[in-house]
Parts: C-alpha cells; sequence; structure tokens
C-alpha cells in the first residue's frame, strides 16, 4: 500500500505519525522548498486535538511545549468595560493550553524518519494512481491523501464545493518583544487571549511564546473585495495603522494604543469556509483531511479538528492493512459526522460575533446561568 499525503501541515503530519507509530509507511509530498520557508501563524488553542498527539505517542513532548498560561482569557467592550478575566492558577490542568503553531509542527517532523517528508514538491494533478508535481515529476500511489489546506488542489477529484467569503476581513498586526518594548500594553493584554467586541468589530489580542503580541482586527458583515475600499495603505505601514485607528471611532484609547504599537507587519486576511456539512461519495483511492475537508471560520476548532482527521484516519487504516476502502469510508464516515457537528458550532460562533452585542453574548457563552 502506497500512501500519498499532499501537505505537511498538522494533520497531514499526524496522519503520517500515526501510520509510522503502527507500521505502515507514507510519504509527504509539501510544496514548500524547506520546513522553515514560510511562517506557521500563532498560537493555537489545543482541546480535543489532544487525542491525536496522544495516539501519535506524542502527548508528553506536546505538554513541554505548550503553555497553560495561554487559557488566561480577558473580554471587554470598545469602552473599556471588562466583562471577564480568567486567569489560570499554574496547577490547572491543560484542557486547552495555548501552543505556537510553528513548535507543535516541529515537533511532528521530527517525530518522522527524515525520508518521509518531501519538499519541493508542489502537486499538480493525479489521475490512475500517479502522482504529477510542478516540477515534472511523478510518483505513484494506491491512496492519495489531500491534506493541502483551505485551497486544496486534491479536493477537486471528490467535490466540486469551494470554499466561500464568509463576510469577515481580518487585519493582522503585532508588537514585538511587548514585555521589553512596551510593559503597560503587556500588562493589560496578560499571558494568553484579550478579546474586545462590539459594534461589528472585534479586537483579538494573543500573547505568543516568543514575547510576541499578535493582533487581529475583525471587520464583520463586509465585502470579500472590502480591503480594496477600506482605504488602508498596506505599502504604507505607519498610515495603515493610522487608518486602522480611524476605523475604530469610539474606541477606548487603550485598544487604539495597541494598534499605534504595533510594527511593519500590517497583512489583509479575508475569510473563507466551506459549506457547513459538506460531504462527497467514498472514492477507494482519495480522501481529504483537514482544511481541505472542512474548512471552518477561524473560532478554534479547525487545527483539532485536522489533528483528530490524521489520526483517526491513520488508525482505520492500521486496523485495515488489507482493506483500504473499507478504511476510507470508516474514517469518512465519523469525520463527517465530527466535523459537521463542528463546523455548525463554528458557524454559530461567527453569527454571534457578528451581532451588535457580541461582548455580552460572549459572556453569557462562556458563564451560561
Amino acid at each position: 500500500m502506497t500512501i500519498a499525503i499532499i501537505g505537511a501541515g498538522l494533520g497531514g503530519l499526524v496522519f503520517a505519525r500515526v501510520l509510522h507509530v503502527n507500521g505502515v509507511d507514507a510519504v509527504v509530498y509539501e510544496r514548500e522548498p524547506s520546513r522553515g520557508a514560510r511562517g506557521q501563524g500563532g498560537m493555537l488553542d489545543i482541546h480535543s486535538g489532544q487525542r491525536a498527539l496522544r495516539e501519535a505517542g506524542l502527548i508528553d513532548q506536546f505538554h513541554a511545549i505548550a503553555r497553560g498560561e495561554g487559557q488566561d482569557m480577558r473580554l471587554l467592550e470598545p469602552d473599556g468595560t471588562l466583562l471577564l478575566q480568567e486567569d489560570t492558577p499554574d496547577d490547572a490542568p491543560l484542557d486547552r493550553p495555548e501552543v505556537d503553531r510553528a513548535d507543535l509542527r516541529n515537533l511532528l517532523l521530527d517525530s518522522l524518519p527524515g525520508d518521509v517528508v518531501r519538499w519541493g514538491h508542489a502537486f499538480e494533478s493525479a489521475d490512475n494512481g500517479l502522482l504529477r508535481f510542478a516540477d515534472g515529476s511523478s510518483a505513484t500511489y494506491d491512496l492519495l491523501v489531500g491534506a493541502d489546506g483551505a485551497q486544496s488542489r486534491v479536493r477537486p477529484l471528490l467535490t466540486d464545493a469551494r470554499p466561500a467569503h464568509i463576510g469577515q476581513n481580518v487585519v493582522e498586526v503585532g508588537i514585538p518583544d511587548i514585555d521589553r518594548t512596551h510593559p503597560e500594553l503587556a500588562a493589560m493584554v496578560g499571558r494568553g487571549n484579550y478579546w474586545v467586541l462590539g459594534n461589528g468589530l472585534s479586537l483579538a489580542a494573543q500573547r505568543n511564546g516568543d514575547g510576541r503580541v499578535r493582533i487581529g482586527l475583525s471587520f464583520y458583515n463586509t465585502a470579500e473585495d472590502w480591503f480594496a475600499t477600506s482605504g488602508i495603505p498596506f505599502d504604507d505601514p505607519a498610515a495603515a495603522r493610522a487608518r486602522l485607528i480611524e476605523l475604530l471611532p469610539g474606541w477606548d484609547p487603550r485598544f487604539t494604543a495597541l494598534i499605534a504599537a504595533c510594527d511593519d507587519t500590517v497583512l489583509p486576511r479575508s475569510i473563507s469556509a466551506l459549506p457547513v456539512g459538506l460531504t462527497w461519495p467514498s472514492t477507494p483511492s482519495v480522501t481529504l483531511l483537514g482544511d481541505a475537508a472542512h474548512l471552518m471560520p477561524p473560532v478554534g476548532q479547525g487545527a483539532n479538528m485536522a489533528l483528530l482527521d490524521g489520526a483517526l484516519l491513520g488508525l482505520a487504516l492500521a486496523a485495515h492493512p488489507d482493506d483500504v476502502p473499507a478504511a476510507v469510508k470508516e474514517y469518512e464516515r465519523e469525520m463527517f459526522e465530527r466535523t459537521g457537528a463542528a463546523a455548525r458550532m463554528s458557524a454559530d460562533m461567527q453569527e454571534l460575533l457578528t451581532s451588535p452585542d457580541a461582548a455580552q453574548k460572549m459572556l453569557a457563552f462562556f458563564q451560561p446561568g
């Protein structure tokens, strides 16, 4: 059985690792030229995905790199009203720790034999058991697994579904080494997540393991081409920061001070999602996992679902080594049900965030009753 995995993200790597633990070989093809070729983003809230790391035999190593204090949270309204502050005791269990995505990816990469990941292999097409790559090379497969993210090139082999804009546009900025450069802002943000919600906007500041605070300004109920009409000059970081502050009228000066303190990283991100409950007829030789299968709004489910996908597909194949079609069907049946529920919950959370009284609704979500 020749298993080809397209994409060296978290889902594809944990899949390869669970197969390896169970004595099954696989090859991961990744378009990037090396593991450090591209930044991996910020922190991840890993909860249900911890099961996948246990199946991969990596839970202790995960706990060693996870940040329990990342579970801290502060929730505020735009006028500065503090609605909720949760500070995690030092001895609290690691139920939902934060972990740097790059650290988690490196943990998974280091757990695999050196020849499993083939860098610089940009997938082009697949047909009758043959993979073709952009550099003209090719490889064979018995099972092709698309773990290649939101813009998956494997997905069209199974479904015509495409991600659609969900009315959210995000501008990412950040403050490096915040404890040294802006200690007063560091104290305000705290050790974990800092959310300001209201007026169709949100500011989400997140402490990263390297001392940087990443800040995402979300503009809800906006069109896919909103960046072109927003007046944000992305090629002029100082002017872009000034424009972002203009787009927060009436917000407490402490919040706009966060924006003013940011460095010259100003990145636009248009948010899309696949249809909730997406399925496809099972095909013995092709399947999907992670964002390729169920891209959701970014509210804390995506990475966990990708990790679980990879682990559970690996376990299904290990349990049915002589019946790949049965393994794929078993995996997809469970995955459709599990991720469909997660996608519905994510869509509900997304709707909550877009409401005029988002902060009060979020407070009720975290403190029901």
